[in-house]
């Protein structure tokens, strides 16, 4: 046990050895080390995929080719780009390796976490805690990266609680943020269970929080333009202006150029030409994926409204690939069922093109093909973060009309290669493509600047320039982590390791209880934790009445503080990182007029906690309380508990993050490792990979981890519930987890 371990034949712990050298800080003289991750969609370098669901479009060619350009500067020497391992039939079999080389000192690692098979963003949520276990894995597999970079909220939680546990500079990029999207769908949907169906479909709830949780963690927000910094980001509680830059990222520009082959032009242009009458008209080019944000009916019914329009142009409608459209999701099935009907309704036939499938390769291609025909591209999206594909069309000399929210506003003021339109008014898109068809002398001013603009300010060699110039900035001023600075050897005594709640978890029931403190005694091969939200005096005093076995491992305070084996050795790496961006005095202050609030007695307070009890009969909530103290611009936990207590901690600390630092320390693997709990102060450590054991008498807080993988709600309270979940999952013998069938 830990407290054999701190014996005079072995270091101190407070002394704590050197780390491993593969597990130190990796600033090195050779350059820089980046984890970028990016969780959903189909990601590989090679033959995109792009539009083949609503999560594999420019978000991933964005990663990809930032991944690429990163590791060709010369001041950095590695580049990891963390996806998710897909291993299902519907997909092909290159998602499942478990590493793809993107080029030179840079690679795609896939991560197995949550079921097989595919799974839609909103579906990935449950499963984030398990990601960050997993990736730990890995970066004791292959060292500390300088810098960790989330894209999009789910990545956006995950890189952030990777960063606060490694105690590494964090940077987010959201791409597109939930409260933006809330507030675009919402228009027209005014009864309240339109909006609740709403936010269930996408999850909007979590999708902000992880936004939230992401923007409080980074010292650098990536933005791809000022729009989203002064329209979108300042939606979030956690906006910070100062943390924002604004780096747009760049095109392809080996791919996306004027010239293209004559054979792969031909190959093209005829798979367009079956659908068209008179195939030599003028194109107008919509592409994107099949997502109700996209607009897309907005285009064929502008089209089909205007009779001069279908004399001037066709119209070519590139919505992702399809085989058979009842196996695309049903969202996708409606946006394209949608296009089918108005092209019915208009009798569009022989006018407008909405070919099923295409290759990665052809993309560049059909931008050339439009250019060509002296057409001109449109986006119609309600909103567009930023938009590549209005870059790949520039680049090759192709006009764009596109929506004037968001990045199309950088771009055509910086390119001057098209017209911005509201997106909600059709004579808006009507009068943009008429000009774009019938101005030559603007036709061609817009497609010379296109070439000339997109080459001037959007090359990838630019963005990572701007962008290791901030970072590096970044990293100047932070301090290297102490969480590596880990023992070299591992808890060498027991080989499992039993982390339980205290109060009405493991107390409540003198019998059960007392089963438990014999099983603890008789099984010196499995390791003993407490984690309590008590003080650490309090929490020594009830386990001596109690007479309880001294615990290997004591975490106290809600997650603040951790001590070891018998002489109660402090966890020095984890003491000097909690307090960071902790300020209560002014967490005090800002709570003070705060009516239904009042502070918990002294012997509940400590230094890195500030406990509140909640009046009943008042309407304040925790999540009231969380969002004031972000309006304040403060950084911490908002933990309740039992539906009456509130702990307010350092963000840095908590069950999740303690018992993560833990195992992390001392090499110690998840699964043999079971928790038990019954209070919110104790869902974070529940959550991942370890073994989680939920008593009957728990609060109602924690009926949202029901269902969740690794999770067993026993059917008795106190420490019977415990035993019934040691029984569950085998724990005394050769561990079995029956509920980690995911399929």
């Amino acid at each position: 046990m830990i407290s054999n371990l701190i014996s005079a034949d072995t270091p101190d712990i407070q002394s704590e050895p050197e780390a491993d050298s593969s597990l130190k800080m990796c600033r090195e003289s050779d350059g820089l080390k980046i984890m970028l991750i990016s969780l959903h969609g189909l990601i590989r370098c090679e033959k995109m995929e792009l539009g083949c669901d609503a999560d594999t479009g420019g978000q991933v060619k964005y990663v990809v080719e930032l991944a690429q350009e990163l590791a060709a500067q010369p001041d950095v020497r590695e580049v990891e780009l963390l996806t998710r391992q897909v291993i299902d039939p519907r997909v092909d079999p290159s998602y499942g390796q478990t590493e793809e080389v993107i080029g030179d000192n840079a690679k795609i690692i896939r991560i197995p976490f949550g079921p097989r098979r595919y799974l839609k963003k909103e579906s990935l949520w449950p499963y984030i805690e398990m990601f960050i276990d997993q990736t730990l894995q890995h970066v004791k597999r292959n060292g500390i990266p300088d810098i960790i970079h989330g894209h999009y909220a789910d990545a956006g939680l995950a890189g952030a609680q990777l960063a606060r546990l490694l105690h590494l500079p964090y940077v987010f990029t959201g791409h597109s943020l939930g409260r933006v999207k809330r507030q675009r769908l919402l228009v027209g949907r005014d009864s309240l269970e339109q909006r609740a169906k709403l936010d269930k479909k996408y999850k909007l709830a979590a999708r902000t929080e992880a936004e939230e949780v992401a923007l409080e963690t980074a010292s650098m927000v990536v933005t791809s333009t000022a729009q989203e910094v002064t329209e979108q980001y300042e939606l979030y509680d956690h906006y910070d202006p100062s943390r924002m830059e604004v780096i747009p990222p760049g095109v392809d520009l080996s791919k996306f150029n004027p010239d293209g082959e004559p054979e792969d032009l031909a190959r093209v242009r005829t798979s367009l030409n079956r659908f068209l009458t008179e195939p030599d008209k003028p194109m107008i080019l919509v592409m994107a994926r099949p997502d109700e944000r996209k607009n897309l009916s907005a285009a064929v019914r502008v089209f089909g409204e205007n009779k001069d329009l279908q004399e001037l142009a066709n119209l070519v409608m590139v919505m992702g690939t399809r085989e058979d459209l009842t196996d695309l999701p049903n969202a996708q099935q409606r946006v394209i069922q949608d296009v089918f009907g108005l092209v019915d309704k208009y009798d569009l036939y022989g006018k407008v093109a909405y070919p099923k499938t295409h290759r990665s390769k052809d993309v560049p291609n059909l931008y050339r093909i439009a250019a060509q025909s002296r057409g001109v591209f449109v986006n119609p999206a309600l909103t567009e973060p930023f938009g590549l594909t209005l870059l790949e069309a520039g680049a090759v000399g192709l006009p764009i009309v596109a929506t004037d929210d968001g990045g199309p506003r950088d771009i055509i003021a910086n390119c001057d290669n098209g017209t911005l339109i509201d997106s909600m008014d059709d004579d808006s898109i009507y009068r943009a493509l008429k000009v774009a068809l019938t101005d030559r002398d603007q036709w061609d001013t817009w497609a010379k600047n296109g070439i000339t603009g997109t080459r001037e300010h959007y090359t990838w060699k630019n963005h990572a320039r701007r962008y290791l110039r901030d970072v590096n900035a970044v990293l100047d001023s932070s301090k290297a982590p102490e969480v590596v600075n880990r023992p070299a050897r591992r808890l060498p005594e027991f080989d499992r390791l039993i982390i339980t709640d205290l109060d009405n978890t493991l107390t409540g029931d003198a019998d059960s209880f007392n089963r438990f403190k014999h099983l603890i005694e008789e099984n010196q091969h499995i390791g003993f934790g407490i984690t309590t939200g008590r003080r650490l005096e309090k929490a020594i005093e009830m386990i001596d009445d109690l007479g309880l076995p001294k615990p290997d491992l004591i975490d106290t305070d809600a997650g603040t503080q951790l001590h070891y084996g018998e002489n109660l050795n402090a966890d020095r790496s984890w003491r000097k990182s909690i307090d960071f961006a902790w300020d209560p005095e002014a967490i005090r202050r800002t709570l003070e007029p705060l009516e239904g609030v009042e502070l918990q007695d002294d012997v509940e307070q400590s230094e890195f906690k500030i406990g509140y009890k909640l009046d009943q009969n008042s309407s304040i909530s925790s999540a009231e309380i969380k969002k004031l103290l972000r309006g304040a611009g403060l950084r911490a936990k908002v933990v309740e508990s039992l539906g009456v207590f509130v702990d307010i901690i350092p963000v840095r600390g908590g069950s999740d993050l303690s018992l993560r630092h833990v195992l992390w320390k001392w090499g110690f693997s998840p699964e043999n490792v079971l928790v038990a709990g019954d209070s919110g102060n104790d869902a974070g450590m529940l959550l991942g990979r370890t073994l989680g054991v939920v008593v009957a008498n728990h609060g109602p807080e924690l009926n949202r981890l029901k269902n969740r993988p690794r999770i067993y709600f026993a059917e008795t309270p106190h420490a019977a519930g415990i035993l019934e979940g040691i029984d569950y999952y085998n724990f005394l013998d050769n561990i079995t987890i029956p509920n980690d069938r995911l399929e």
